[in-house]
This record gives structure tokens, C-alpha cells and sequence, in this order.
């Protein structure tokens, strides 16, 4: 098959030529319809996550299963999925309680760019070649864990429904899920991106009714209102924090979102709460990167909470999803600035990097 491999950091993905084993016990091979260009992709690319080179990247994806292993009862040959990069094992205290984000067999499966046995599936010319978050979407298909293959309607379009398997998951359901959002509360979040519009969707689909967004972009900003922001600050022309307070009765928000992952604007989104408001921490942030609290605001009893995957229960929260998209509740459609092919993944990157708007998809097949 035809994959995009990551050889180095900082250097373009590679479209080479992929040897895919078939799939083992519990394993499924999905052909791969669409896949998202998420910004964690772009982060390993820029080496500030160190998987093990050389990788297949892309982990927001959607398409149709093409075989099964032995063993695999929650999907069929012909099922159309969305992939997880959580494949939560359904049985340990995290799974059995309604956590499954916090899986620790299913984390320990992806981390290790591998298959659950060790190996890997992929090479090239007889090289091991890793595995990204134990699904590497950028390639015409790929071998994943049965518990990473969600299964969605037939009529679903694909190109659509692979948002939902990373940037929407992971923004609106920080919203609903990890803060659970109350009515008529106020929000800020802190960088309009493809996953903070989803938080500010999420947070609108929640009943905020104040939702103050924050970026440096006016684009970003103004596609911000489209998915439900009532305020928008553009922090390189005000003093972002006093507009946040501005638009919140001078107290702050009851919820604030980061969605960059920036030490610099995780102090911003703590600063920008009321007393007694709750932080999200959304955006993923170097391994090494600190900031201060002091515990004068946790008197206020104000709270912070990190965040992996929107708190997601993917077998649950997915296909609510797409009901909520079908009546026409849940914005997919608008997030997709363009659609490459996959011979045009770094154009697709480097449009990333130049703060395109949304969500560029990869179309890998009709």
C-alpha cells in the first residue's frame, strides 16, 4: 500500500511504499476513506513528541473494514468505522466505572507503536516501520485493535465522520464530558483551532450563554461566531484578559478551555476564571513546559482539570455524535477548510503551519 512515513523530525513525510501484515487475533484491517491533519501530527513532525522513527502518522480517521482476525466480535468485513486511538480494553476498573479514556492497557497498546503482541505491521523492504497511536490513518488502510474501530451508520459520509474521531471528540466533548458545561454559564477558550471550535460548539450544544473566544487570528475568530462564540478577542490587538472579564460580569468564567498548549495561555485560561470557575487543559504541551498557580486562587476555590480525548466514551459519544450532526445540531461539514489527496500531505501540513482554519482532510478513496 501506499503510506506517508515520517523519517525524521522536521523534514517532509515520505510516500513510500508500505508492506501491511494481516490482521492477528483482535486485529482489524480497515481500508481508510478520509483522514483529518490533526495538530498533534504536525508536533510529532516538529519533534516535540518522540515517537520511535520511522512512523506511519494520522490518527483521525474513518473507513471501511476490508478483513477481521480471528477473535474480533465487535465489528463485520464491510462495517463502516471511525477509529479511536484509545482502544479501551472494556474490562478494567477505568472501563468498567465509565472512564474508558483512562485506560491503561489501551494507552499502554498505542504508546508503545506497536500492536498489543509488540510487533509491528508495518515495514518497508523488510524495515520495522512504528505504528502512531496504534492507528497511522496516513496510508491506504490500516491494521488496528478491534476496541480502536467504532462502528457508524452505512449512510454516514466518511470524509465527514472522521472529524469526530479525534478534533470533535476531543473539543466538544471537553465541553460536555470533562467540564460538563451547565446552562446559561459563561465560557472563554483559548484558541479557536480545529479542536477549540469544538469546544466552543460543544460548550453552545451545553447552554453557555456567553462563550468568549480568544486567538491571535482574525480568520480563526471570526469562524469562531460561526460555531457559536458570542464574544471574540484577538489577544495580539487587546489585553485578553480584560476583555474575558469584560464580557463576564467583570468576575470571569465559569469555564475557561486551552486549546493550544502553551504555558502562557494555560496561566491565561486559570487567570480568566470566576471564583469557583473551573480550568480545562486541553492542549497538549511539551513534555517539559510549567507553569505557576498560586494557592491565593485556589482559595477561590477555583479548579483546573487536564483533559485526553474529550473524556471520551467512543462507543457511546460517537454515534451520538452523528445523530446530533443528522439534525443538523452539530456543525462537521463547516470544519473542512480543504480536501488533498494523499500524494499532497505536507501541502496539507504547511497549510496547518500557516494557521489554516478548521480541518484539512486527507481523501483517500470514494
Amino acid at each position: 500500500m501506499k503510506a506517508a512515513v515520517l523519517r525524521g523530525f522536521n523534514e517532509p513525510l515520505k510516500l513510500e511504499d508500505v508492506a501491511l501484515q494481516d490482521p492477528q487475533a483482535h486485529e482489524v484491517l480497515v481500508k481508510i476513506v478520509a483522514t483529518g491533519i490533526c495538530h498533534s501530527d504536525l508536533s510529532v513532525i516538529e519533534g516535540k513528541f518522540l515517537p520511535m522513527l520511522p512512523v506511519v502518522l494520522g490518527h483521525e480517521a474513518a473507513g471501511i473494514v476490508e478483513s477481521v482476525g480471528s477473535g474480533v466480535t465487535q465489528v463485520a468485513k464491510g462495517d463502516h468505522v471511525i477509529l479511536s486511538f484509545i482502544p479501551a480494553c472494556g474490562f478494567c476498573g477505568y472501563c468498567s466505572t465509565g472512564r474508558p479514556q483512562l485506560c491503561q492497557e489501551g494507552m499502554q497498546r498505542v504508546m508503545m507503536g506497536a500492536m498489543a503482541d509488540g510487533t509491528s505491521r508495518l515495514s518497508v523492504k523488510g524495515e520495522s516501520v512504528f505504528h502512531f497511536l496504534g492507528l497511522s490513518s496516513f496510508a491506504e488502510y490500516a491494521v488496528v485493535h478491534e476496541a480502536a474501530a467504532i462502528k457508524i451508520p452505512d449512510d454516514m459520509p466518511l470524509d465527514k465522520a472522521c472529524l469526530i474521531g479525534c478534533g470533535v471528540m476531543t473539543g466538544v466533548g471537553a465541553a460536555i464530558n470533562t467540564a460538563g458545561v451547565k446552562p446559561a454559564t459563561t465560557v472563554a477558550v483559548i484558541g479557536c483551532g480545529g479542536v477549540g471550535l469544538n469546544a466552543i460548539q460543544g460548550s453552545a450544544l451545553a447552554g453557555a450563554r456567553t462563550i468568549v473566544a480568544v486567538d491571535v487570528l482574525d480568520n480563526k475568530l471570526e469562524m469562531a461566531k460561526r460555531f457559536g462564540a458570542t464574544h471574540t478577542v484577538n489577544a495580539k490587538k487587546e489585553n485578553a484578559l480584560d476583555r474575558i472579564q469584560a464580557y463576564t460580569e467583570g468576575l470571569g468564567a465559569d469555564y475557561s478551555f486551552e486549546v493550544i498548549g502553551h504555558p502562557d495561555t494555560v496561566a491565561l485560561a486559570f487567570d480568566a476564571l470566576r471564583p469557583g470557575g473551573l480550568c480545562v487543559v486541553v492542549g497538549v504541551a511539551p513534555l517539559d513546559a510549567q507553569f505557576i498557580v498560586t494557592p491565593m486562587a485556589l482559595m477561590q476555590e477555583k479548579a483546573m482539570k487536564g483533559c485526553i480525548y474529550g473524556s471520551a466514551r467512543p462507543r457511546v459519544d460517537m454515534p451520538h455524535f452523528i445523530e446530533l450532526y443528522r439534525s443538523g445540531r452539530l456543525k462537521l461539514d463547516e470544519l473542512i477548510s480543504r480536501t488533498y489527496k494523499l500524494e499532497q500531505i505536507n501541502e496539507a501540513f504547511d497549510a496547518l503551519r500557516e494557521g489554516t482554519v478548521a480541518r484539512s482532510v486527507i481523501q483517500l478513496a470514494a
